[in-house]
């Protein structure tokens, strides 16, 4: 799976507005941001690069001025990470990725699941990248752009789902990638602390899952931040797959 996990970053850092293709990396740009989050390679899988292809990478990124940075799954590239470090590359995290497939799906309550739904104004788009900026305690601050890019998420193949709070605005949301070499990936699932132990989180979890399956994926795999929200995930169904590692190059 961790091949296939790394093909689906490929795929996916491709679809973004601008893609620079060059010794064996692929640099995902979106010129609405300058976050390293946003912008980042990624490598193709059995990638061997040489010091002058880390070299033109770096380029890469300080000719546009951003962040060198790179998040891939290692078994997939073996002597991409060695290359990187010989270069000043550093780890900033290691993510272990859960995975989930149609037969180990588990639907969370049929009440519950009925509270989702699909944005559809600019006001649900605002107010679930608010919604999303506090579950993560303004990491990622809202802004106009965050709300056009889950909107294009929408709009593009992937799905965007939340939970509406009393009054209207956002409880709680997720969003998932449009499938891409027969995965998908589920990412962003918060919700605001006045809404936890809910089941909120379970219910957009299981709702994007079923979507993407409905879709055509084979699977759909996430990242976990904690304990908890990983023993929300496995009752969903998600299971433990491999790693993905996160490298920056600082100065």
């Amino acid at each position: 799976m961790g091949t296939n996990v790394q093909s689906f970053a490929v795929a996916n850092l491709r679809r973004r507005p601008e893609v620079v293709e060059t010794g064996g990396f692929v640099v995902g740009i979106d010129p609405s941001s300058t976050s390293p989050y946003i912008n980042y390679a990624t490598p193709v899988s059995g990638a061997r690069p040489t010091s002058g292809d880390v070299a033109a990478l770096i380029g890469t990124f300080r000719e546009r001025g951003l962040k060198p940075r790179l998040e891939f799954a290692p078994d997939a590239a073996p002597t991409v990470e060695a290359a990187l470090r010989d270069a000043g590359f550093t780890t900033e995290q290691v993510h272990e990725y859960l995975v989930c497939t149609p037969a180990t799906l588990a639907m969370p309550p049929a009440a519950t699941l009925a509270l989702v739904e699909t944005p559809s104004t600019d006001q649900d788009y605002l107010s679930i990248d608010e919604a999303l900026a506090e579950a993560f305690d303004n990491e990622f601050p809202p802004s106009p752009e965050g709300a056009a890019r889950l909107r294009r998420t929408e709009e593009n193949g992937g799905a965007v789902r939340f939970v509406r709070a009393p009054g209207g605005a956002c409880a709680g949301a997720a969003m998932c990638s449009a499938p891409a070499m027969s995965t998908s990936e589920l990412a962003g699932v918060g919700t605001r602390p006045a809404f936890r132990g809910q089941g909120i989180a379970a219910a957009v979890t299981a709702t994007l899952t079923t979507t993407m399956f409905d879709r055509g994926a084979e699977s759909v795999w996430l990242e976990y931040s904690g304990a908890g929200s990983r023993r929300v995930y496995e009752r969903v169904g998600y299971r433990p797959e491999g790693t993905r590692l996160y490298m920056s190059l600082e100065g």
